[in-house]
């Protein structure tokens, strides 16, 4: 259970049904990612610091109500996505991406963990046709692109501690981008909670959906 120390630190109010489910984590990636490269391989030792406790910088932006639904647009490995689900199992995720294989393997993953709230669906982000509460995603593009993809598919309200938004991961200088998108966005320096070297320079952009 020492994997688990660096997420109890932030997130101390985790129930045994939800630590048991991220100490699954790593044998499930471990042995997907010998298989696949769903994450980088020089990054699997540090799996729940840069995946997973990264994933979670988001939880501590927003909380997300009971029934919202919530998109992880260009999941990749099942990042924020599945960390997500499994913090919020009231709500419901929908894990999307257009490259098959790591679809079929974050569905294989969601399903050995018994994520009821989890459906994971090939595609392109701007071709799905629901409507969610929040969109959450890590750095799968540059932000005015990001944005582009998902700004129709938020639904205006307040399904959570915040009104609804996206929520993007990303790090480095975002200045530029920022100037870029019509919209007022909330930038959240992680290391304002994290206090791990890891995260000195990564965000969390929360943009409300007005």
């Amino acid at each position: 259970m020492e994997a688990l120390n660096g997420i109890r630190k932030y997130f101390p109010a985790l129930a045994p049904a939800q630590e048991a489910l991220l100490q699954q984590l790593e044998p499930l990636y471990r042995s997907w990612n010998e298989r696949i490269n769903l994450i980088s391989r020089k990054d699997i030792d540090r799996l729940y610091e840069r995946h997973v406790l990264h994933s979670l910088a988001i939880a501590r932006v927003v909380q997300p109500a009971d029934g919202a639904e919530v998109l992880d647009a260009g999941t990749g490995g099942g990042f924020p996505g599945i960390p997500l689900a499994i913090l919020f199992p009231q709500c419901r995720f929908t894990l999307a991406d257009s490259i098959g294989k790591k679809v079929a393997a974050v569905r294989e993953i969601a399903a050995a963990l018994r994520l009821r709230n989890v459906q994971v669906v090939q595609a392109r982000v701007e071709t799905l046709t629901q409507n969610f509460d929040f969109v959450v995603s890590r750095a799968v593009a540059d932000l005015p692109t990001f944005v582009g993809w998902v700004w129709g598919k938020v639904s205006p309200g307040c399904r959570g501690s915040l009104p609804n938004g996206i929520l993007y991961l990303k790090g480095g200088d975002l200045d530029e981008e920022l100037r870029r998108i019509p919209q007022k966005a909330n930038v959240v320096a992680i290391s304002d909670f994290f206090d791990e070297e890891f995260f000195e320079t990564k965000k969390v952009v929360y943009i409300k959906r007005s």
